[in-house]
């Protein structure tokens, strides 16, 4: 049983986080103790660094704790909304700090910079979301919108969403993305034949459907590259 009002002060020395990550460095940190630091502090009942190995034990890691709103992270015994708004800000400034190397203006040029544009937003998620990337006619990325958010095996968009939007835009071509929440980017059946519907649109309305790439776990699939389209 714990002690009464243990802090990270009752912890030795070796094992408290912020010292370890100050000798040791960040890396040498564990996915509890990186967590434990943003949380600051514990309850009456457990350290903080106690609070975070139950918090990963309970949610079943890192991964779960992406999607999690606010109101769900303080169902857990010991989080309260500033803990859980901590927890986001550090998930945010991650998902940040995996797109800071891209310039401003994002010219698309390749299927890897399309997918490599969305796959920090996009490989966490446990639902589908499909998102199209707007395009001007140097193939600069003018806008971002995500058209549906589907179950975890569907996601339904109309081409008449999607044109509104790249209407509303004055945009030349886009590129369709998905995220295959089992990391698998296999395209289904289900896919190329969304794809085809949409390219037959974009012929008339007179916007080229560029491609469309589905986004797995640090991989993709090229529907065009594939030559499914």
């Amino acid at each position: 049983m714990e002690s009464p009002n243990l802090t990270l002060r009752d912890v030795p020395n070796e094992e408290r986080p912020r010292e370890r990550m100050q000798q040791f460095g960040a890396s040498a940190l564990s996915n509890a103790e990186l967590l434990a630091i943003l949380l600051r502090t514990g309850t009456i009942a457990e350290s903080a660094v106690r609070l975070a190995q139950r918090l990963l034990q309970e949610t079943g890691g890192l991964r779960p704790l992406v999607e999690m709103r606010t109101e769900e992270l303080m169902k857990f015994k010991g989080i309260g909304s500033a803990k859980a708004i901590q927890i986001q800000a550090g998930i945010e400034l991650g998902r940040r700090m995996g797109r800071t190397q891209l310039p401003e203006t994002v010219t698309v040029r390749s299927p890897e910079d399309a997918a490599n544009y969305c796959m920090e937003d996009l490989r966490y998620l446990q639902k589908e979301h499909f998102v199209v990337l707007f395009l001007n006619t140097k193939n600069h990325i003018i806008g971002q919108e995500t058209l549906s958010m589907g179950s975890l095996n569907a996601s339904i968009v109309h081409p008449r969403e999607v044109f509104r939007a790249a209407i509303q835009r004055s945009s030349a071509s886009l590129i369709c993305v998905h995220n295959h929440p089992s990391g698998d980017p296999t395209p289904s059946p289900e896919d190329i034949a969304m794809t085809r519907r949409l390219i037959e649109a974009g012929e008339i309305v007179g916007i080229d459907v560029l491609d469309h790439i589905i986004i797995g776990d640090l991989r993709y699939v090229s529907l065009k590259q594939q030559g499914l389209l």
